[in-house]
């Protein structure tokens, strides 16, 4: 049991059997709680209740294991020290010429001097803070966690990694009884193989129903080298045990059309062939030998792609379809194009929906929102290429036309294959869908998300609680060499042209403030920037971009730790600089970039924009947010813009599928709503609801 990753993922907690021969008093319990506030965190009635029936020695074992995780969670655990500790009064009532002059000590010193303060007691925190509630769970729900995780049908976090590599480290030979009936996702049951074959050398019983075809093995020996499963990156494969050679080569020597596969990576199987020595078993496993042979030698051979490819550059829609129709979910994908140079898209739109039912649920998602919005030409098109690294890509819509009857055919076609498919689960009842729901992005992959206080899809919009000020912050601690860290906040207007900058070279701008830049920290630093959305409204400032850079070049990956998030601050001036009760976002920054941003705030829409995107900066002099600003001033445009299919529709489709909804979560079977939670349990609706 590990309550560490129950607690992150349902906000609940197991207890152990309970040794006391008398309940705990009451007040034992309150003290707990009332060191628990400090953090933000409440414990429910039915939670309290079964405290009390443990032992003294069994609350604190429990208490201590409970602080620590969430005070690590929420930042807590690290000291912060800005430039400016009686920040931010200390920055509001210092000249220009002071606050440059500090600055010029601090740089010519390296680092090693901070201007002398005399620290001010501060007034207590006087933000009432609303509670999240931790609740008693039980065990059954915490191994269920396990198989939703591995059954996702979208692609793994790094936290979604570590969770399994514990089940499966912990569970050793049992875990076969917590695996999924099918892993839908190559690259999850790709990464779960790896696992088990290092827990088990005689895991082949659970890997051969996971290898369907050539490049799945692919997958599950770059898996075993510790790479990248979703074959982005180029893996530096590992050196074979002879029985895990014979294993890969069983599982390849089985497939069908294993050579048409492999060719599709050529470069990357003959890499591994140089690992697996082929030829050694080739007797033993004469399809995979014979399959080497066509890789090495370069012997003719048609594939699928090939003749697909040639299809379409003659424009022959017929022979294209011909093929397409024997691959569904390859179809489904170049559907647009294939619309585009056919004379008659009315055949096209019949090909796909008689193949639609064998295309993946992701995907008939997508391709459906696609054609639903594909008319809005002054949107940009949006792309999260894939990979480890978070990344966006925008461009203009400059697709050509086509007849509205046609979009809305293909659109219907998904719409009526996802009810059919989602009827066929079981019933939900009477259903309630948030509207909320629809600012928040479906999660199709989470393989660059990074570690935080609540995931979300890249694009989701929360909304931006009521408070006098937003606190935004960062903390880091050197790499190998001197760190410097820069926190920014470069704002725009309404149509994407940047009104201001607060940095290390413009600590006050627009009512807001920056806390001092700190170029060295050897023993951990942080840098926090107050700003106060009614000014900046009435400034004309509509988004304001949170922006990280490593000024000293060094990517974020190599760093020991960092991490950055924002606090709502009622009133600023009371409580620490640094308050873990009123952080509402946290999120460790290790992309393998030297510039990243976390969030955006749309403060017209007043909400916040989840973004997690690592940018390929290419400054010309400085590593800073002005040398960067084109690469972000697309980022904020692409994410503002974007159409992506949400989880209100999603939900919507499975309620009217499955049951039917209602207007109010007191009349509803099943709810599917913010206040519950429903968008942060990514696992769940991967698992369930993308099938």
């Amino acid at each position: 049991m590990n309550n560490s990753i129950y607690l992150r993922r349902r906000g609940k907690i197991c207890l152990p059997a309970p040794l006391a021969e008398e309940r705990l008093p009451t007040n034992v319990i309150a003290a707990m709680s009332k060191n628990l506030e400090s953090l933000g965190y409440g414990l429910s009635e039915q939670l309290i209740a079964a405290l009390r029936s443990l032992s003294m020695d069994q609350l604190t074992s429990l208490y201590q294991e409970l602080i620590s995780d969430l005070r690590k969670s929420k930042g807590a655990d690290h000291r912060f020290q800005p430039m400016y500790p009686n920040f931010p009064t200390q920055v509001m009532e210092m000249s220009a010429g002071e606050l440059y002059l500090n600055a010029i000590v601090h740089y010519w010193s390296r680092g090693r001097l901070l201007p002398l303060s005399e620290i001010k007691e501060r007034f207590p925190l006087l933000d009432n803070v609303q509670l999240q509630m931790i609740d008693l769970g039980d065990e059954g729900e915490f191994e269920r966690l396990f198989g939703q995780i591995a059954g996702s049908n979208a692609s793994l976090s790094e936290q979604d990694k570590e969770d399994l590599s514990w089940f499966v480290e912990s569970y050793q030979n049992g875990v076969g009884a917590l695996l999924p009936e099918a892993i839908p996702q190559k690259e999850n049951a790709a990464f779960l193989c790896g696992l088990l074959i290092r827990q088990n050398p005689n895991a082949l019983e659970f890997v051969e129903k996971y290898a369907r075809t050539a490049t799945d093995v692919l997958r599950i020996a770059v898996a075993m080298s510790d790479g990248d499963t979703s074959l982005a990156a180029a893996t530096k494969f590992k050196t074979f045990s002879r029985p895990e050679r014979r294993m890969l080569l069983a599982l390849l020597d089985r497939q069908t059309n294993s050579t048409e596969d492999m060719l599709r990576w050529k470069g990357r199987w003959i890499r591994l062939g140089e690992r697996l020595h082929a030829g050694e078993f080739q007797k033993r496993y004469p399809h995979a030998a014979a399959s080497f042979d066509v890789l090495r030698n370069d012997l003719p051979f048609a594939t699928f792609n090939g003749q697909v490819e040639r299809a379409l550059a003659n424009k022959d829609v017929d022979a294209a379809l011909r093929r397409l129709g024997t691959r569904p979910g390859d179809l489904a994908r170049r559907l647009d194009h294939l619309l585009r140079i056919g004379k008659s898209p009315a055949e096209v739109v019949s090909a796909f929906g008689a193949s639609a039912i064998q295309v993946s649920t992701p995907v008939l998602l997508q391709v459906r929102n696609h054609f639903q919005h594909r008319h809005l030409r002054d949107k940009m098109r949006v792309f999260f290429p894939k990979g480890n690294l978070a990344k966006v890509q925008g461009i203009e819509n400059t697709l050509p036309e086509l007849p509205t009857e046609i979009c809305g055919a293909v659109a219907e076609i998904c719409r009526k294959t996802l009810s059919d498919r989602f009827a066929a689960l079981p019933a939900l009842g009477k259903c309630y869908v948030d509207p909320e729901l629809a600012n928040y992005v479906v999660p199709f992959s989470q393989r660059s998300a990074s570690k935080a206080l609540r995931t979300i899809t890249r694009g989701s919009r929360m909304p931006l609680p009521a408070s006098e000020a937003l606190r935004f912050f960062v903390w880091w601690k050197n790499g190998e060499d001197r760190t410097d860290i820069d926190l920014s906040a470069a704002m725009f207007d309404e149509q994407f042209h940047l009104s201001e900058t607060i940095s290390y070279y413009n600590l006050a701008a627009f009512g807001g403030y920056h806390s001092g830049d700190i170029v060295d920290a050897p023993e951990g630093a942080s840098e926090f920037i107050d700003i106060t959305p009614k000014t900046l409204l009435e400034k004309g400032v509509a988004f304001i971009v949170i922006v990280l850079t490593s000024y000293t070049q060094q990517p974020f990956v190599d760093l020991p730790e960092c991490f950055a998030g924002w606090m709502a601050r009622q009133h600023p001036n009371s409580g620490e600089i640094y308050e873990a009760k009123t952080v509402q976002d946290r999120l460790d920054i290790t992309a393998n970039t030297q510039c990243a941003i976390p969030i955006v705030i749309d403060l017209l829409g007043n909400q916040v924009i989840w973004c997690d995107i690592a940018l390929k900066n290419d400054p010309h002099w400085q590593n800073n947010v002005a040398e960067n600003l084109s690469g972000i001033q697309l980022t904020l445009k692409s994410l503002v813009e974007m159409t992506k299919p949400n989880l209100y529709d999603l939900f919507t489709l499975h309620a009217q599928a499955r049951g039917e909804t209602v207007e109010a979560p007191n009349d509803a079977d099943t709810i599917f709503s913010v206040a519950n939670g429903t968008p942060f349990a990514l696992e769940t609706i991967a698992s369930e609801y993308l099938q």
